[in-house]
């Protein structure tokens, strides 16, 4: 099992959501936290080294850290703007 943290920003991104997307987003986060990464994309370019789980139109990208078992869940937004940052 993997502990979540949310950097400042994602948690506002996350809180901003309409309820119905929250709860999908909160389904997927604790797939996350129960270490379901199937289907789950690695990045490239500037966003090396991170991941990408989807959420219906929306991304969560985060960032695993198997030594320690954390995942860091860097931007949450619609598909469309969530590469942009």
């Amino acid at each position: 099992m993997y502990s979540v943290a949310f950097e400042e920003e994602a948690q506002k991104e996350f809180l901003k959501l309409a309820d119905n997307v929250r709860k999908l987003v909160s389904v997927k986060i604790v797939d996350l936290k129960n270490g379901k990464f199937s289907n789950d994309k690695s990045l490239k370019g500037k966003h090396h080294g991170k991941y990408r789980k989807r959420a219906g139109d929306y991304r969560i990208i985060y960032l695993r850290e198997n030594n320690i078992l954390l995942i860091t869940i860097i931007r949450l937004a619609h598909r469309k703007e969530v590469y942009e940052k």
